[in-house]
Parts: structure tokens; C-alpha cells; sequence
């Protein structure tokens, strides 16, 4: 099926995706724009990159591409995916496949020239729709309608779709989260509920990936809802969520764009021992638990000490895990939240001094280099700290000299 008139679409403009399209839209091949690129734009959401699908074989595309002064990168050629590089930008091209075998985590694949054959193997219906050289919009399997009900539907059989790759069981509420509106669709739903102990057999990156895009999507807190009601989460996570402190979460979040560490500790963390089970089930990277484990300890060190000892607290953690540690001690319940944004306002008006001491002006006192220069530094600056930095350096040198002098052996 056709739909509406795209030619206003801001990726047919892009000189490198016009480009790609018209070298294969001729001599008996075809080139459209697919999924994400297609999809966003008829959401209004932003479009980050484009994919091509081409009836033209992958040496084909190659050939025609190099010809023309653009490079290309077999980036995935074994599955007909190559990467096409020019005008400061890149766009994959894939050759239309048809599915021979899958054993629910990797595919065989032929090549193939049927549109439709090409789109009834994808995932979701809105993720098949196409727009082609001339702004012609292809909906082959009825994702149009979808995308006007903000519904995620599987392209067919959601069973055999999750059978095909149980990768999908995961994406489903990824996309709901993203692109869904209401409840998520109950065929959808009863299908990856039925398939949910088959996640087991997934790689922790792959679920990670999944989680980390999840978690900072637009509707995450209704949908990780449904997914730990339904069983799902607490499969893939070896734990419930706090589901109370995940859905208080975005009040505390400060306007920022969604942080996935941030999101996972609130919905997971009590202790540090589940940050390092979610790190390791997840395979998140060290910056990422490092994250974690901050904003809780930060968390639970400022419901426990009074708002007079945040500066200290920010010059030893940063601003950083500092709001990380205020939002979720707000999410928790463990601060009320008139003190969060108190605390949280008074915080990003400070700015973190430097210790206004070095190495040099003990040395300058005449004590020899070595250990006990950072002793001393140390010493004063502990003071300095308990004294809320209002010390300057010239006052802190007048200490150091008197606290040298009161050590010196009286002649």
C-alpha cells in the first residue's frame, strides 16, 4: 500500500541519502528509505540516522558507489549491509532479505527483491514502512495506522516473531516505551509473556542494550510497570523494582535528559550489592556502575547528614553524583522533596573551590620534600573543609607557618 506524499521529508534532502537513493533507483534496481528514519518523521520525533534497503546486491551497491566517489565499508556484508560514507555523513545500505532459518538468536538469510517478503520478516509494523526516491510512502503491513494510535505491534504471528529472535520480547517494551501511548498491545504482551524464560538464553549485552534505552524512553515508568507485573523484569534483573521510587524519579530529575545509571539504581538499589548484580547482568560498562554505586551512597549519606554539610559533600563527590544522590534519596522517600529542591537549587549555585594550597608553599616553609608534604596538605585542608573554605590562601599559609613553628624545638 501507498501512502501519503513524503517529499517534504527532511532525509530526502540530506545530499548523501539523495545521492545513495538515486544511484540505486535505476537500471532495474530500486532504493528506499526504512524503518527509524521513516518512522520518527511521522511522529515528529528526531531522526538520527538513516537506513537504505535496495533490491541491488550488495557488489552492486559497492560498485555503484565507489563509481560515483563515495566510500563504502562492509560493515555487515555477510548479511548484505554496507556502509556508505560521503558529504560528511553515512547511511547503511542493506539488500532486501528473506529469512531461511533462525534459532531465535541469529538468522540465515538470502537475498531477495521482494518488498513485501522484506518487510513481513522485520519486527514491528513501524518499523516496515518505507519512503522511496520520489517521497512515495510503501506500508506494506499497515504500520501507518499504528504509528496514529501510538500502538507497537508485531508484523504478523507476535509468536513466531519472538521465536525468530527473543530479542524481540525485550524490544516490544522498549518501542512501547518509546513510541506507545495506553497499554501495550495484548497479543504483543501474551506473547512475550509466554516467551519470557527463553530471555535466559539471551546475552547480558544484548539485554543491556535493550534496558539502557529503555529506561531513559519517554513512557519507561508505565511500561517497566507492566513489565514487572507480567514477570518479565524480575527474570532479566534476578530482583523486583522499586516501582514506587522509579515513578517519583522523574520529579527529581532536574529537566536533564534521562540518565539510564541513574534510573536503573533508583529502580534497583538498596544496597551496593545490587548495583553490582545489576552491572553484571546488564554488562554495564565501570563508568556506569561507578555511577550507580555513587548516587546511592550519595543518596543515603545526604538524608542522613543536615543540608550545613553539602559543601563538604560537594567537593569531596562533585555536583554530579551529588544531584544524582539528592534525586534519588527524593525518589526513595528518603528526604522530603521541598528539601531535595533546596538542597538541589543550593548545590548548583555553589561553585567547588580549589584547595588553595600546593606543594610548593609547604616546601617554601622549608619542610623537605617527601611524605610529609602531603601529610601536612592534607591536615590543613581538612581544616579548611571543616571551616566551609572561607579560608584564603594567604590565611592558610599564616596556619601552616604557625603550625610548623609551634614544632619547632625552642632555642
Amino acid at each position: 500500500m501507498t501512502g501519503p506524499d513524503c517529499r517534504d521529508a527532511a532525509f530526502l534532502s540530506q545530499p548523501l541519502v539523495h545521492e545513495v537513493l538515486s544511484l540505486l533507483s535505476r537500471e532495474g534496481e530500486e532504493a528506499r528509505v526504512i524503518g527509524g528514519a521513516v518512522r520518527n518523521t511521522l511522529m515528529g520525533l528526531p531522526v538520527a540516522d538513516v537506513d537504505v534497503a535496495t533490491t541491488a546486491l550488495p557488489e552492486t551497491v559497492i560498485g555503484r558507489a565507489e563509481a560515483a566517489g563515495l566510500k563504502v565499508a562492509p560493515t555487515g556484508i555477510e548479511h548484505g549491509t554496507v556502509t556508505v560514507i560521503g558529504h560528511r555523513h553515512v547511511v547503511e545500505v542493506t539488500t532486501l532479505r528473506e529469512d531461511i532459518e533462525t534459532d531465535g538468536r541469529r538468522a540465515v538469510v538470502r537475498f531477495g527483491r521482494d518488498w513485501q517478503a522484506d518487510a513481513e520478516r522485520r519486527d514491528f509494523t513501524i518499523n516496515a514502512l518505507s519512503v522511496d526516491l520520489d517521497g512515495h510512502l510503501h506500508d506494506p503491513v499497515g504500520g501507518l495506522a499504528d504509528i496514529a494510535e501510538r500502538r507497537v505491534r508485531f508484523i504478523g504471528s507476535a509468536e513466531r516473531r519472538i521465536a525468530e529472535d527473543r530479542l524481540r520480547a525485550l524490544r516490544f517494551f522498549r518501542f512501547h516505551a518509546a513510541y506507545g501511548a495506553g497499554a501495550p498491545d495484548p497479543e504483543g504482551l501474551s506473547a512475550t509473556i509466554r516467551a519470557r524464560h527463553d530471555l535466559a538464553e539471551l546475552s547480558a549485552e544484548r539485554v543491556g542494550q535493550e534496558m539502557r534505552r529503555l529506561m531513559t524512553a519517554e513512557g519507561a515508568v508505565p511500561t517497566v510497570a507492566v513489565m514487572q507485573e507480567s514477570g518479565i523484569l524480575p527474570l532479566i534483573a534476578a530482583g523486583v523494582g522499586d516501582l514506587a521510587a522509579f515513578e517519583r524519579l522523574p520529579d527529581f530529575e532536574r529537566g536533564e535528559p534521562a540518565s539510564a545509571p541513574l534510573r536503573l539504581v533508583v529502580l534497583f538499589g538498596r544496597v551496593q550489592e545490587d548495583v553490582d548484580r545489576i552491572a553484571q547482568r546488564f554488562r554495564l560498562s565501570n563508568a556506569e556502575r561507578s555511577r550507580m554505586r555513587a548516587a546511592l551512597a550519595a543518596g543515603t549519606e545526604a538524608a542522613a547528614t543536615p543540608a550545613v554539610a553539602d559543601h563538604a559533600a560537594l567537593y569531596r563527590i562533585g555536583t554530579s553524583a551529588f544531584l544524582d544522590g539528592l534525586a534519588l534519596a527524593g525518589a526513595k522517600g528518603m528526604l522530603a522533596a521541598g528539601d531535595v529542591a533546596a538542597r538541589t537549587a543550593a548545590a548548583m549555585d555553589w561553585a567547588i573551590p580549589t584547595f588553595p594550597l600546593s606543594g610548593r608553599d609547604v616546601v617554601e616553609l622549608g619542610v623537605d620534600r617527601g611524605p610529609l608534604v602531603g601529610l601536612l596538605l592534607k591536615h590543613m585542608e581538612r581544616g579548611w573543609i571543616a571551616e566551609d573554605f572561607r579560608a584564603n590562601a594567604e590565611e592558610l599559609r599564616e596556619r601552616l607557618r604557625a603550625f610548623l613553628a609551634s614544632y619547632q624545638p625552642q632555642s
